[in-house]
């Protein structure tokens, strides 16, 4: 891979294998260029690892623990500025990359448009994944603003790539009745609306399948997650949140890929929303490396 892609101002947690000898590969996509509510979710993964020292590497929860991980943070992408088309491009680069050298890339957003081009690169070295999306919103839109691309459109975009029956949505709360439609009268992705309590079923239906995993934070109830460029009231809550791990953990699936996005730290000053970002991480880069 090409090392001046990125910039690594900080390390995250404690990730420190090498880029050769590991198999996890987190990175920043400082992207926020289509935001319609609150921007400034580019600045996340440096927040995160800023914040991150407070934070143990060993997780209670799923008994694992980063000091026997090959996980390495590769710093943050080297985006350019005023092209959402050419953001899509390099971060497309830098995942393909990742994959080309045998490695499982884990993203940090950005807002939530940074998935497309993730799950572009994951679908074109495994055609047949399916896609767990953890968010408040729909993100089905055609068009948002007059683009195609946008982080309203996200999912619409990843559905135009992968087609029916390969998008499992989860928490959704908020979209237009289009959206809802599409989803789930059309049957185009399943949509399970406000909670996540079928994601263990669909684990199961999925077993023996290559996965990616996007979790937008806003998937969180706001006096949670109040952190985040579009809040919205009826979220789920963080136990909710581990049994999801707990589940996915114990899966009988092969994750190829993932990301979590849409973390704005500057619109919680506490920085409790940061700190749970960072948990979230964890979390899941342990699933990661224990599932690789």
């Amino acid at each position: 891979m090409r090392k001046t892609n990125f910039t690594n101002p900080a390390q995250m947690l404690q990730m420190t294998t090498s880029y050769e000898e590991a198999k996890i590969v987190v990175f920043g996509a400082p992207f926020d260029g289509t935001t319609s509510n609150k921007a400034g979710t580019k600045f996340a993964a440096n927040a995160m690892r800023l914040e991150s020292v407070g934070l143990e590497t060993y997780s209670p929860l799923l008994d694992l623990d980063l000091d026997n991980a090959r996980i390495c943070d590769a710093g943050d992408v080297e985006l350019s500025y005023g092209s959402a088309e050419l953001v899509m491009n390099e971060l497309e680069s830098a995942v393909t990359a990742i994959l080309n050298d045998e490695k499982i890339p884990f993203m940090i957003g950005g807002e939530h448009l940074v998935s497309y081009p993730a799950v572009k690169a994951v679908h074109q070295t495994f055609p047949d994944v399916h896609i767990i999306h953890l968010d408040a919103h729909t993100d089905l839109r055609e068009e948002f603003g007059g683009s195609k691309l946008s982080h309203a459109t996200v999912l619409k975009r990843i559905f135009d790539l992968l087609g029916k029956d390969r998008i499992f949505q989860f928490g959704i709360r908020s979209g237009t009745r289009e959206e809802f439609d599409f989803a789930r009268i059309h049957g185009n992705t399943y949509l399970e609306p406000l909670r996540i309590s079928t994601v263990g079923q669909i684990l199961n239906q999925l077993a023996g399948k290559k996965v990616y995993v996007t979790i937008d934070l806003d998937v969180l109830d706001p006096s949670i997650m109040s952190g985040t460029g579009t809040p919205e009231a009826g979220g789920i809550t963080y136990r909710e949140l581990e049994e999801f791990f707990l589940l996915l953990r114990d899966a009988d699936i092969q994750l190829v890929g993932a990301d979590i996005v849409e973390l704005s730290p500057s619109h919680d000053p506490s920085g409790v929303s940061t700190a749970t970002a960072c948990k979230v991480l964890r979390e899941m880069a342990l699933i990661l490396d224990n599932k690789n």
